[in-house]
């Protein structure tokens, strides 16, 4: 497992990007829609194959007739930290190791962009946020390596879980990347620790 990308969740993407934009110093890069989860993007790259998207229900696109991804029916008004992504590179076997909730592959596309990304069919998120959601890219291409290198770089993942110890030990021996960090707490949570030109920011 690499980490792949990080989420910043909002109910809107405009009010979300700007918040992010304003703690960073600098602008996110146009991202994309989603039309089967009815969401839309923002970039910023965190390296060669590392970035973060603010995301958001899009309000342009037609509900979606099943729950949003990443427990996007219920957007935070304040942006935050929703989710985190890992790749691997067999999502099959990859979810036949995972715990139970970790979803089901969903094959998307866009433009010349091909992945499987798992999505549970409640659209929530596993073990809360506690196991990350897993995607397989296809065709060799990567959005990170499209984004131009703003010098922002991902210091550190914090996941905050009741079973923090669990999720460590079972994570951590397969997890390459930035580092993550487990700890224990009674309400699931994720933040970020970045490295920006204007300083460290959190997340």
């Amino acid at each position: 497992m690499e980490l792949d990308h990080i989420a910043i969740v909002c109910a809107d993407l405009e009010t979300g990007a700007r918040e992010v934009e304003a703690r960073l110093g600098m602008a996110l890069r146009p991202g994309g829609r989603h039309a089967r989860y009815g969401t839309h993007n923002r970039l910023l790259g965190l390296g060669p194959d590392l970035y973060l998207e603010v995301i958001a229900p899009d309000p342009e696109a037609p509900p979606p007739a099943h729950p949003r991804w990443f427990a996007l029916d219920h957007a935070p008004e304040a942006p935050r930290v929703g989710n985190w992504l890992v790749r691997v590179p067999d999502l099959a076997a990859a979810l036949a190791e995972a715990p139970e909730g970790a979803g089901r592959p969903v094959a998307l596309a866009r433009d010349d962009l091909s992945w499987e990304i798992a999505v549970p069919d409640d659209g929530s998120l596993p073990m809360a946020g506690g196991w990350p959601t897993m995607l397989q890219w296809h065709g060799g291409l990567h959005p990170a390596r499209r984004l131009p290198d703003d010098g922002v770089r991902l210091a550190e993942v914090e996941v905050r879980h009741p079973q923090a110890d669990w999720l460590a030990r079972r994570l951590g021996p397969l997890l390459s990347g930035p580092p993550v960090r487990f700890v224990g707490a009674d309400v699931p949570g994720l933040s970020i620790r970045l490295k920006a030109p204007a300083g460290e920011v959190q997340f």
